[in-house]
């Protein structure tokens, strides 16, 4: 059975910073690329970050630069660190693995305040 469990949400004000983590557990981890996205309430689901296998990652623009994802094989982990939060990063993140079918998580909600 997979699952993906995120943590590290909470409420930060503008300008802090914040490290989501993704357990994942039931997949080969060392070869699944995995994913962050968000939902802000009223808003659809926004891709934020992707990482490979082999570590290659990507970030949508609004996030370049305040961003980084990463993971440790080793732990079957995916991180998420968050700089510089702005109001507008306030939603709720969900891990995703890359698989046949995705998996997602539960979400953890973040809340920047201004």
């Amino acid at each position: 059975q997979v699952q993906l469990v995120e943590s590290g949400g909470g409420l930060v004000q503008a300008g802090g910073s914040l490290r989501l983590s993704c357990a994942a557990s039931g997949i080969i981890f060392s070869i699944t690329s995995m994913g962050w996205y968000r939902q802000a309430l009223g808003k659809q689901r926004e891709w934020v970050a992707s990482i490979s296998s082999g570590g290659r990652t990507g970030y949508t623009e609004s996030v370049k630069g305040r961003f980084t994802a990463s993971r440790d094989n080793a732990k079957n982990m995916v991180y998420l660190q968050m700089n510089s939060l702005k109001p507008e990063d306030t939603a709720v993140y969900y891990c995703a693995a890359y698989a046949s079918p995705n998996y997602w998580g539960r979400g953890t909600q973040v809340t920047v305040s201004s």
